[in-house]
C-alpha cells in the first residue's frame, strides 16, 4: 500500500525545528486528529503505514520523528538508539511541538503509542494538557514517572497479561 502522508516540520516550544511525517484525511474540515509516537525502531514503513491508515479513516496523523531520521530493523540497534532518547525531552518539547502544530488543523487531538511509544503516550497524557483522550498500546513508564490525578481525558490502555517486558501490575497500579 503506498503511503499517503508527507514529511513536515514543525517548531518546538523552545523554537528547534522537528520533522514529522503527516498524513490527512480526505475531509479536513472539522477532521480530528491524533499523535502516533513511534516504537523503539524509529519513523519507520511500518509507523508511517499506522499514520496512513489513521489518515484514511478521516484524521490528521502525525508521528514525530524522535530520532531525528535514525531508524532501525535491529533489536540490539534499536535498544541502543531508545537508551539515547530523552524521554523528558521528548515529551515536553517533540511531542508538545507536535500537539501545538495540530492545534492549528484541530482542536480535537489525541495520542496514540507502541511500546516505547505506548510509555511516551501515558507520559504526555500526564504532561500535555490540550490532548483530549490517549491510547498507550503495551507500553509503561516507571510509575513514578507520572501522576494519575494529572490525567483528566479518557485514557484506553491496551497491555497483556503475560507481557514479559512490560509488569501487568504495573498497569494495575496505573488503573
Amino acid at each position: 500500500m503506498r503511503h499517503i502522508g508527507q514529511t513536515v516540520s514543525f517548531i518546538r516550544p523552545d523554537g528547534q525545528s522537528v520533522n514529522g511525517y503527516l498524513a490527512k484525511p480526505d475531509r479536513t474540515d472539522g477532521a480530528p486528529a491524533i499523535i502516533v509516537v513511534q516504537e523503539w525502531w524509529g519513523l519507520n514503513n511500518q509507523i508511517r503505514g499506522v499514520a496512513d491508515r489513521l489518515g484514511r479513516a478521516g484524521y490528521y496523523a502525525l508521528v514525530p520523528d524522535l530520532y531525528r531520521g535514525a531508524s532501525t530493523v535491529e533489536q540490539e540497534e534499536a535498544h541502543h538508539l531508545m537508551s539515547k532518547l530523552n524521554f523528558g525531552d521528548a515529551v515536553a518539547q517533540d511531542i508538545r511541538g507536535a500537539v501545538q502544530y495540530l492545534g492549528t488543523l484541530s482542536s480535537r487531538i489525541g495520542i496514540t503509542g507502541f511500546c516505547m511509544g505506548g510509555a511516551l503516550t501515558l507520559l504526555s497524557l500526564n504532561a500535555i494538557p490540550e490532548l483530549k483522550a490517549g491510547v498507550p498500546f503495551y507500553g509503561m513508564p516507571p510509575l513514578e514517572a507520572i501522576d494519575p490525578a494529572n490525567i483528566k481525558v479518557p485514557v484506553l490502555v491496551h497491555s497483556g497479561a503475560q507481557d514479559a517486558f512490560f509488569a501487568a501490575e504495573d498497569f494495575d497500579k496505573l488503573e
